[in-house]
């Protein structure tokens, strides 16, 4: 097979990998229709706005755990899953610290995620540059504390939420931070969509912002497709892997 024949089979491969990644996703986008069109944030927390909201995330780490296996099962997978857990948590307000939690360990598992050997970190002669960019990620979070804690200290449950938020704005910003190095485009975006959900929910419900008025599908926009790209991502990720590893023994 010359070199041609070659480019013309990767070719086909993509297009096929393609073709059968978005056919895989399609349940994810259909349920994430269904959840805007049935737009349930503002009705009473219910068994069913529950399955709605965490319907989505739940189906993407099917898609991802069909694809990469028990690859991504403590990673990915898992952290899509503490998601869905958070979702649900967080249809009914008082359950809010347990969702916040649920999120915290999604946030450490894609963090674990993007330090293993799936993702290819950047060479040493970038350091400095994405050290800045670490260092950028950080006193955004540290900001974004800093602006919200006079609100925090005037919510219920302040004893407990100023240390929670805290340390939650520390693993968002590690997680993106870590998403940097991972060399994945779709990571990286996926992370700092989740970052803009996050910190745009915080602002709302602790009051911290005029009322806005599509703050709810902003924080819903982002959220979803940050989950997508970090799944898309962790999907291409492995992939690259196994590629490289058929050329070596070739």
């Amino acid at each position: 097979m010359d070199i041609l024949d070659t480019h013309a089979y990767d070719r086909r491969q993509r297009r096929y990998t393609s073709c059968a990644l978005f056919l895989s996703l399609l349940p994810f986008f259909l349920s994430t229709a269904l959840y805007f069109y049935l737009w349930t944030p503002d009705s009473p927390g219910s068994i069913m706005s529950a399955a709605v909201k965490t319907a989505p995330v739940l189906l993407l780490a099917a898609a991802v755990l069909s694809w990469n296996g028990g690859q991504s099962v403590l990673g990915v997978v898992g952290g899509l899953v503490c998601s869905a857990v958070g979702d649900w948590c967080l249809v009914w307000p008082e359950h809010f610290l347990h969702g916040m939690g649920a999120f915290a360990a999604a946030h450490l598992l894609y963090s674990f995620t993007f330090l293993s050997s799936n993702y290819s970190a950047y060479s040493a002669s970038s350091s400095v540059c994405f050290r800045f960019l670490y260092l950028i990620l950080f006193m955004i979070g540290g900001g974004f504390y800093i602006y919200i804690f006079p609100f925090l200290q005037t919510a219920p449950d302040s004893e407990l939420l100023v240390p929670a938020v805290g340390i939650y704005v520390v693993l968002i910003a590690l997680m993106g931070a870590l998403a940097i190095r991972s060399r994945q485009t779709a990571t990286l975006l996926g992370s700092l969509s989740f970052m803009v959900s996050d910190l745009s929910l915080a602002l709302q419900i602790f009051k911290a912002t005029p009322p806005m008025e599509y703050g709810n599908a902003l924080v819903m926009v982002t959220y979803y497709s940050a989950q997508l790209l970090i799944a898309v991502g962790d999907i291409k990720a492995v992939e690259n892997k196994d590629d490289f590893s058929k050329w070596k023994r070739s």
